[in-house]
């Protein structure tokens, strides 16, 4: 009886092998790509804080004279441009994380712990449901003036843009549960 012969193993060219390493290698550090767009965000940061301070300071200077209503519009505005604050520290400190290196939060007792937890998800929800606050502002402030300035073409774009944003995290909300398995009353 002839003997059975084995199959030859299969042995990678060395060659192919380096240059699919050295590329996927490039393609792994191109992530660092990323770093100077979240160092512009903190720039942007440092701008809306800017502006922050010279609503709060034009804010200050007209509470005496002004109405009830001129002083919750003038909260209002600061509240909007905390929440873009927030928005922008979620894009960098979750892009960062996700898309370029991990943060270190040793040593650092009080750093919040949701910087280093959220997901590309959490991030996506995140920011829908800042956008969301946002424009809720943006009309509740166009409400707020009512009286003094009143476009129903300008009011019902503000409502109709809320509601598509509204809509739009719901359902990622939804997309999200179905796709990580958590329905039917699991």
């Amino acid at each position: 009886m002839a003997e059975a012969e084995e199959p030859a193993t299969y042995r990678p060219n060395p060659t192919l092998k380096r240059v699919e390493r050295s590329f996927e290698s490039l393609l792994f550090n191109s992530r660092w790509l990323m770093a100077p767009f979240y160092f512009g965000l903190v720039i942007s940061l440092a701008a809306l804080l800017l502006k922050f301070c010279m609503e709060l300071w034009h804010f200050i200077l007209h509470v005496p004279d002004a109405k009830e209503s001129d002083i919750i519009l003038g909260v209002l505005a600061l509240i909007d441009i905390s929440l873009t604050g927030n928005l922008i520290l979620i894009v960098v400190f979750s892009g960062y994380e996700n898309f370029v290196s991990k943060i270190d939060p040793e040593g650092h007792p009080d750093w919040p712990d949701w910087m280093t937890k959220v997901d590309f998800g959490g991030l996506k929800q995140k920011l829908l449901a800042s956008i969301v606050a946002i424009s809720a502002i943006q009309v509740l402030k166009a409400f707020m003036n009512i009286d003094t300035v009143f476009d129903p073409s300008k009011l019902a774009w503000l409502v109709g843009v809320h509601l598509v944003f509204v809509v739009s995290a719901f359902m990622l909300a939804i997309s999200d549960r179905w796709g990580s398995g958590h329905h039917g009353g699991e």
